[in-house]
């Protein structure tokens, strides 16, 4: 059996103790075929009987141990230790989900992740009958609708990566967002609308995402948070559900753009987003965006060559009515 000595720096808090978390040190002997979790367990059973960390099904299943392994989002009992090695060397840092809302060690506080979850109404709504005779069958392609959202397991690995949640506490998130979705996309469910309405408001739901990714790529079941925001984002103009506001207004004009020209004219965009006063407060950028040739002048925005292919590429992806 082939070992490797890895060292484990790890980090240690205990609120209402602490008056700012420290790491611990630990050199250990790790063989080829254990996982993250049993380096976990080991601390707690040979080094340090104090140390905290959540566990529960041990198989993926459960999204209880997730945590950072240097600062990249995972799952103890499904990541080999040799693996992670690799990427990262032989020097590992172990850090909760967030460092901010740790409780004991490795556990965090998720009551927010909570609220934030229950707050879209996790669960079917619809007329069921409560002795049927026989399954409620749903044939595949309804089960594919739903593109494995279902697959989520509450992990909260995309939740507390999120930068827009760094900037905005209201912010629904992208676990929240992608259970909404995997009800708005279920035949059987009866709320669509509502369900619409709730994620479609402004400083909390679908159009606050930024769209930087990280929750794609944090999801240790490849639920793929922001496509399903981005399905939402779609599901708000064929429901009819959407407001004309700037999140709204710079869907259309980045579609009428790219139908024009082929290139964005963010001029345009800003301009017809926030209206022409909202847009004086970017004057600085754009001057500094327009010396560095980043911006071309208002109105000459040059078309691409093969514009006619891209506007008819833009009508058979169109399947909203702004």
């Amino acid at each position: 059996m082939s070992t490797r000595t890895i060292t484990f720096k790890v980090f240690r808090f205990t609120a209402g103790r602490d008056y700012e978390p420290h790491y611990k040190t630990y050199a250990m002997e790790v063989s080829h075929d254990e996982v993250v979790l049993d380096v976990l367990n080991r601390i707690k059973w040979e080094h340090d009987g104090g140390f905290s960390y959540r566990r529960s099904c041990r198989h993926g299943i459960c999204g209880s141990c997730a945590i950072r392994v240097n600062n990249k989002t995972m799952i103890p009992c499904k990541e080999n230790v040799f693996q992670v090695a690799d990427i990262f060397g032989d020097e590992l840092i172990i850090q909760p989900l967030n460092e901010k809302k740790a409780v004991k060690d490795l556990i965090i506080d998720k009551s927010d992740f909570w609220e934030k979850y229950e707050a879209v109404k996790p669960w079917l709504i619809a007329e069921i009958d409560e002795h049927p005779e026989k399954e409620n069958y749903v044939d595949p392609e309804y089960v594919e609708a739903l593109e494995e959202a279902d697959y989520c397991i509450q992990c909260g690995s995309c939740y507390y990566i999120c930068s827009a949640l760094d900037v905005n506490e209201n912010y629904l998130g992208p676990a929240a967002l992608a259970k909404a979705f995997r009800f708005t996309a279920d035949i059987r469910d009866v709320a669509k609308e509502e369900r619409l309405r709730g994620v479609n408001e402004l400083g909390s739901g679908i159009w606050d995402c930024v769209k930087c990714f990280e929750c794609a790529e944090a999801c240790p079941k490849g639920v793929d948070p922001i496509a399903k925001i981005t399905r939402l984002h779609n599901q708000t103009f064929e429901a009819g559900v959407h407001e004309s506001n700037v999140a709204t207004r710079h869907a259309y004009v980045f579609k009428k753009s790219i139908e024009k020209y082929g290139p964005l004219d963010e001029a345009e965009n800003v301009r017809f987003s926030e209206g022409t006063l909202g847009a004086l407060k970017h004057m600085g950028v754009a001057f500094d965006m327009l010396k560095a040739g980043k911006l071309p002048m208002p109105g000459r925005v040059h078309k691409s060559k093969n514009h006619d292919e891209i506007k008819k590429l833009v009508k058979i992806a169109s399947k909203n009515k702004f």
